[in-house]
């Protein structure tokens, strides 16, 4: 994983512990994650957040009473998650914050964990070989029949994303490589490194599933994290206002966000396997 990476989530740090309560639209990811960690985490045991940032779904599985050890490539994202885990009053469940990369899980001895996240870290591996490493180091760390939790970036929401955002760039040629494979590297824009969008490949739905299928994962179920509102960010928030209509809505994307029809069009998606 490049130092690019690491050093957009140190400058970005406060933005990440934000991003998903910023709005109703961001509350999304998280709601729908948290829906699928209780449906298949097991009622107790220690959890792994690999690539957990500044510590958001730590701190929510902390409080629902797991013990969960926090691993990230960036120290700053780190001291904020420190820093927000105590003042959660979870500390004693946290029982390590480690550095490091999810290529390198080395400090945890094979089938540690009751269940491990990776919960868009994945993302950001540009080399096939790199992401194929990362997942086998996902499933070792794994106990055999614990879950694993896995969300990334899907290609096909990012066409959606130029098409709302920045159509110019369906004729950009340094942008060929992520149209036509998936990668995007921020090398090839112009402006300052902390403000532009690191490093990241983006999946096919199929794609993350045989990643992990072919390396000794049952898949359990894949699910849209925004559900019918992907990209629907404005109308999504004005429902928000509307208490029983907001209540109507989520129900709807929970009952649906596991369509395979819809799997491909959210901007992230969520994969659920189980170590066999």
């Amino acid at each position: 994983m490049s130092e690019v990476v690491r050093r957009y989530y140190d400058e970005a740090a406060e933005t990440g512990w934000e991003r998903l309560v910023r709005d109703p639209y961001h509350t999304l990811e998280l709601l729908v994650t948290m829906h699928f960690l209780a449906k298949y985490l097991p009622k107790n045991g220690l959890v792994l957040d690999a690539g957990g940032g500044p510590g958001r779904y730590t701190i929510e599985l902390a409080k629902k009473g797991y013990e969960v050890v926090l691993h990230d490539l960036s120290p700053r994202c780190l001291e904020i998650a420190a820093r927000e885990i105590e003042k959660a009053g979870v500390r004693t469940r946290v029982k390590d914050i480690v550095e490091g990369s999810i290529t390198q899980l080395s400090e945890f001895a094979d089938e540690s964990f009751d269940a491990v996240l990776c919960l868009g870290a994945l993302s950001h591996l540009i080399e096939r070989r790199e992401r194929e490493r990362a997942a086998r180091e996902l499933i070792r760390v794994t106990r055999k029949r614990a879950p694993i939790f896995v969300s990334i970036i899907g290609l096909d929401g990012v066409f959606r994303t130029v098409l709302q955002q920045s159509p110019h760039e369906l004729l950009d040629p340094s942008h060929m490589g992520m149209l036509s494979q998936g990668i995007h590297r921020a090398s090839r824009h112009e402006a300052d490194a902390a403000q532009t969008f690191p490093d990241a490949y983006f999946f096919h739905p199929t794609e993350l599933r045989d990643l992990f299928e072919t390396n000794g994962v049952e898949t359990l179920e894949m699910a849209t994290c925004e559900g019918l509102s992907s990209h629907l960010q404005e109308e999504t928030n004005a429902l928000f206002e509307d208490e029983r209509k907001w209540k109507a809505w989520l129900e709807t994307i929970l009952r649906t966000c596991n369509d395979p029809y819809l799997l491909g069009l959210g901007e992230h998606f969520l994969y659920i396997g189980r170590k066999v």
